[in-house]
């Protein structure tokens, strides 16, 4: 099973940003997915660094694509989806209003913010040029394995979320900006400050979501530790990472060294909770009653692994 790190979902400092791709370079990944997917203001911090980056990553022999916006308001927001199309390497698609903006017959891959629900919507896709679909992450494992089965007879890859915040909501609104007073044309990037989301907690203190700018985000780290050799058997061909501030680096390897059967889930987990012990986990969406859950160890345990 190949790994892929997806974009990154929050604002880092440019040299931050620089310096994932250039230790991604070296890591034990496959594919890289790079660019914004969250907010176009963004984006002027490292565009720039954008084109060496990918440089680094191709020398390395990654597989690399570029990220549409997951949500196109504005003209100039338009203008960077044609320019981004333009480019002549592989695009992924998080909003379908990109599809216009790329060359008849061009080949691309889809992210998880586009609802592939059914085999209808996969089939229509495949037939568009969709090479690649990464499955939402609020699927449950036996429709992962209807779309797994159904990719395959129309030769798509299938590529499921493996580890991170999942990407829950994108609004209009920028929730960074009305916490701190500001509207959001004058945010002054308030999210800067949250290099992995802001926690939001309930009315009673417990933890809910994570806000990041304009996105919504689980407060829970989904993890498919538990899951891999039920993916790998529907089908499932690549599990994907989302950046995170913290034992980023380390997750690589974690997840490396699972996919090639060196460790197991319960090890792996034990791993994951030494690199930050405050994060809580979940693995509900495969095959829990809420996203939410954590099953620990109990799907190894009764085989559902």
């Amino acid at each position: 099973m190949e790994l892929t790190v997806g974009p990154n979902q929050f604002f880092w400092s440019a040299d931050r940003w620089a310096a994932l791709y250039e230790y991604l370079a070296d890591a034990p990944v496959d594919r890289v997915v790079l660019g914004e997917l969250v907010c176009s203001k963004r984006l002027p911090f490292y565009q720039d660094r954008i084109p060496d980056a990918v440089s680094t990553l191709l020398d390395a022999g990654k597989s690399v694509a570029l990220t549409s916006l997951a949500l196109v308001t504005l003209k100039r927001e338009r203008k960077l989806t044609t320019e981004l199309a333009e480019m002549g390497g592989e695009v992924e698609i998080n909003d379908l209003t990109a599809l216009p903006h790329l060359p008849q017959g061009a080949k691309f891959s889809v992210g998880p913010l586009v609802n592939v629900y059914n085999e209808g919507t996969l089939a229509w896709l495949a037939a568009r040029g969709a090479q690649r679909i990464c499955l939402p992450p609020e699927l449950p494992l036996s429709s992962v394995e209807v779309l797994a089965a159904a990719a395959a007879d129309l030769g798509v890859t299938i590529e499921v979320w493996g580890h991170g915040r999942l990407p829950l909501g994108i609004s209009g609104r920028c929730n960074h900006a009305r916490l701190h007073g500001r509207t959001k044309d004058n945010c002054q990037f308030a999210c800067e400050d949250d290099a992995d989301g802001l926690e939001v907690r309930t009315l009673d203190d417990q933890p809910f979501l994570a806000m990041n700018g304009v996105q919504t985000l689980s407060d829970s780290y989904a993890s498919a530790a538990h899951h891999i050799d039920a993916l790998a058997k529907a089908g499932v061909s690549a599990l994907r990472l989302s950046p995170q501030s913290t034992g980023f680096t380390a997750l690589c390897v974690l997840y490396r060294g699972l996919l090639d059967g060196r460790c197991n889930g319960d090890q792996t987990v034990e791993a994951i909770r030494k690199i930050n012990s405050s994060a809580r986990l979940s693995n509900g969406f495969l095959t829990g009653d809420f996203g939410a859950d954590w099953s620990g160890g109990a799907a190894q345990a009764s085989g559902r692994t």
